[in-house]
């Protein structure tokens, strides 16, 4: 497809992408809600700073908040929190072209929301799982390689999958395509759950997994998504570490241990230490993607008959955080272990 892509939300995700895009020769448009990041990625004098250990690099490019951006575009990222994908689907809808698509680049189960307001046709799924986060207005820090999976919904091939998967191994060389999207999307969701977890304590990712008087918790949080995962009919499948047979119905302890410690070996030399939920938490101050990402878990499993008693814990956890009610505390993760 000819024409600029267009990157909406150019904060972790979607600034790391889409400079990487732009610094292999592709034209693309940002937009972003915040208007001082907008001024920096289109001033000549600052720009898009890529930032962190694998690579440093400034980009220049067209930046736009919403509401001024104009134009119709056939290649759309949408890259927002998961909360707000379905107002910005509806924001994008009039500025995409009549033959085009958007990908989510998204944490959660986003695909069905967007493909309800630009039809299933016009959607196509993606799980990512590097690590970045927003530092400042013009300022993204790159902290380290995951995996990146594209995938249309219906689980087919086709031309703009394989156009898409050309594109997106300039970002990531080993970028891969798959008929099991879903599985990749279940599987973050169970090591998501980790990830919350990490948020309401102090430690890192690396240095919270690797407490041994955790493994009970996580084994609850990480069984308790691939329960309902089995019961909504998806096979997850692993990445970076996360096994989720060593979580589901009839693994044993030395698998979630033998998986917890890849995944710390895995984040271990990351220049990103906590998580981006932690960031939400503690840093900027605002609500995280819980309501989007691991609620509706909890939801599939009470229509499926399924308890969820860890991920209900950790969820009220994050609630109270959110709303100041409970500090940052590592004693926070040892309160939620099973009893």
């Amino acid at each position: 497809m000819a024409g600029p892509i267009l990157v909406w939300g150019a904060g972790a995700i979607g600034g790391t992408v889409g400079a990487a895009l732009v610094r292999a020769g592709h034209a693309v448009v940002f937009v972003d809600i915040e208007a001082e990041h907008v001024a920096a990625i289109r001033d000549p004098a600052r720009g898009l700073a890529i930032e962190g250990p694998l690579e440093n690099y400034t980009i220049h490019a067209p930046a736009f908040t919403p509401e001024a951006l104009r134009g119709r575009y056939a290649r759309v990222l949408l890259c927002v929190k998961a909360q707000h994908t379905e107002a910005a689907a509806r924001a994008l809808l009039p500025h995409m072209a009549e033959e085009g698509y958007v990908v989510s680049l998204q944490n959660g189960l986003c695909e069905p929301i967007i493909a309800g307001v630009v039809g299933e046709a016009r959607t196509v799924g993606a799980f990512v799982n590097f690590s970045a986060d927003w530092l400042a207005p013009g300022k993204v820090l790159y902290g380290g390689r995951g995996a990146v999976v594209l995938g249309e919904l219906d689980g087919s091939e086709s031309a703009r999958l394989e156009s898409l998967h050309r594109l997106l191994r300039l970002f990531e060389p080993d970028a891969i395509t798959t008929p099991n999207l879903a599985g990749y999307l279940w599987g973050k969701l169970g090591y998501g759950a980790l990830l919350f977890a990490q948020a309401v304590g102090e430690k890192g990712i690396a240095d919270c997994l690797e407490r041994p008087e955790l493994l009970p918790m996580w084994r609850a949080l990480g069984g308790e998504v691939m329960r309902v995962a089995a019961a909504e009919g998806v096979v997850p499948r692993g990445f970076n570490g996360f096994e989720p047979h060593a979580f589901a119905p009839g693994g044993t302890e030395a698998e979630a241990r033998a998986s917890v410690a890849a995944m710390v070996a895995f984040n271990r030399p990351n220049a990103k230490t906590h998580s981006g939920i932690w960031r939400d938490l503690w840093v900027r101050r605002r609500t995280t993607e819980v309501d989007a990402q691991l609620a509706p878990v909890a939801e599939a499993g009470r229509r499926h008959g399924i308890p969820t008693p860890a991920l209900d814990r950790l969820i009220g956890q994050i609630h109270e955080c959110e709303r100041g009610t409970r500090a940052m505390d590592d004693a926070n993760l040892t309160e939620m272990l099973p009893a």
